[in-house]
């Protein structure tokens, strides 16, 4: 449907073959780095990537993820009102300049909510590369505006998503950990030096600027009107446009990078949601602690970290640890806008 689709439109088991197959080149990545400035080795450095096994230098799993999710916006999200929340997702195969993706999704759910005029639409969407082979796939639900309030609910259907994957659940990449030159990646912290509920501040806070923001939403042909339509978003219940939640998310990573200077891949997306909105000059402030560890089978180059990212709005977090994330009665605090739990791959 060109012009979105309405909670009416949805119906549970259908699949949804997304328009229009990408090819990704060397200046998607470039564009990506000049918008959060990403500094991981394998994704900077071509010797380094292939040093490893690599057969390139990788694009960022971001970034990779933001293009899957933005070839599902027109047919899944575009009348959404929010995204709140990812599971189950899965990072399968490294991606390359050169490399052309492509998506659908299944509905898996559906659910309206008590107001009668929204409801929440469960999809799993699913990316693969020009051979057919799937590079991600993940569950999110959103929350998608009904064009009929007097129009009947759907029966309900709800699936209660896996909590977090496990190690063995995770694919791991045919490279060699071990070979990432640590000399270079900027730090010699490695999988066993690091302790399960160890927290990390990520230093100075990041401005978010319209420019960027449309510019990013634009590359990834994210067509949802909630961050396109300024004039329409002057009715919504904040006046202006939103930034899109995946633009924080990467933000999130590429500052990441000061305290997980090694993890340089990553696995899985165990949950996470937006809990606040985020808007053009917010300026954002993340830190992480490491929720597990795990060992993987048959592996002695690389371990798995189990991840939580969190980022707040216009609160400097410079003095580490800062405010807590969750209020007194465990509400979020109203600074956070980010809650993201992933698993990334580190040599050990």
């Amino acid at each position: 449907m060109s012009s979105g689709r309405y909670f009416e439109d949805f119906s549970v088991g259908e699949t949804l073959i997304h328009a229009t197959p990408r090819t990704l080149s060397a200046g998607d990545a470039a564009l990506y780095q000049a918008l959060y400035g990403g500094r991981h080795l394998p994704q900077s450095s071509q010797p380094a990537a292939q040093a490893m096994g690599y057969a390139d230098r990788p694009l960022p799993d971001w970034l990779v993820f933001h293009i899957v999710f933005g070839k599902s916006v027109p047919d899944v999200s575009r009348h959404a009102m929010a995204n709140l929340g990812y599971a189950e997702g899965r990072f399968l195969e490294p991606v390359y300049a050169g490399d052309t993706l492509s998506a659908c999704s299944e509905i898996i759910g559906l659910k309206e909510n008590s107001n009668g005029r929204t409801g929440l639409v469960m999809a799993r969407t699913t990316g693969f590369n020009a051979q057919g082979a799937p590079v991600l796939s993940y569950i999110r639900w959103v929350m998608v505006k009904k064009r009929d309030a007097a129009s009947p609910p759907p029966d309900t259907v709800w699936p209660t998503p896996t909590p977090h994957l496990t190690a063995a659940e995770l694919h791991l990449p045919e490279i060699d950990f071990s070979r990432l030159d640590t000399a270079l990646s900027g730090s010699a912290r490695r999988f066993d030096d690091y302790e399960i509920g160890e927290k990390l501040s990520h230093g100075g806070g990041v401005t978010m600027e319209e420019a960027e923001h449309m510019m990013a939403t634009r590359a990834y042909q994210n067509t949802a009107e909630v961050h396109f339509d300024a004039l329409a978003q002057q009715q919504s219940r904040f006046g202006q446009r939103l930034i899109y939640g995946g633009h924080i998310i990467s933000h999130a990573h590429a500052m990441s990078f000061n305290g997980l200077e090694n993890m340089v891949a990553l696995a899985g997306l165990n949950g996470g949601g937006h809990a606040a909105p985020v808007f053009a000059g917010d300026t954002l402030y993340g830190w992480s602690q490491v929720l597990d560890k795990a060992e993987l089978a048959g592996r002695d180059d690389v371990g798995a970290l189990r991840v939580r990212h969190i980022m707040l709005k216009n609160r400097d977090q410079s003095g580490f640890p800062g405010p807590a994330d969750r209020g007194e009665g465990g509400q979020n605090a109203p600074e956070m806008v980010l809650d993201l739990d992933i698993w990334g791959l580190m040599p050990r």
